[in-house]
């Protein structure tokens, strides 16, 4: 029952995860490239290295943001009710 019950509630996560970590690289690839936007894979303004470099840092801040985010969550959902969500 408690995982039917907390699905919505990762459903929600995930969403806020999502958009916290687009936020998050956004912030990040300024700093580093000084560009607002990330080169796109099809872009033939850059080349290989930037492309896979920028597309390797967006995947793992994605990864980390979402997961903290998710971890945070059930550890909410375990405050609130008593259990783990599984």
């Amino acid at each position: 029952m408690n995982k039917l019950m907390y699905k919505p509630f990762s459903i929600a996560f995930g969403i806020a995860g999502g958009i916290a970590a687009g936020f998050v690289f956004k912030q990040i690839w300024r700093r580093l490239a000084g560009e607002d936007e990330a080169p796109e894979a099809t872009s033939t303004e850059y080349g290989w290295g930037e492309v896979l470099a920028a597309a390797a840092l967006q995947g793992a801040i994605f990864a980390v943001v979402r997961a903290a985010i998710d971890r945070g969550g059930a550890a909410g959902v375990r405050r609130l009710t008593g259990d783990w969500p599984d």
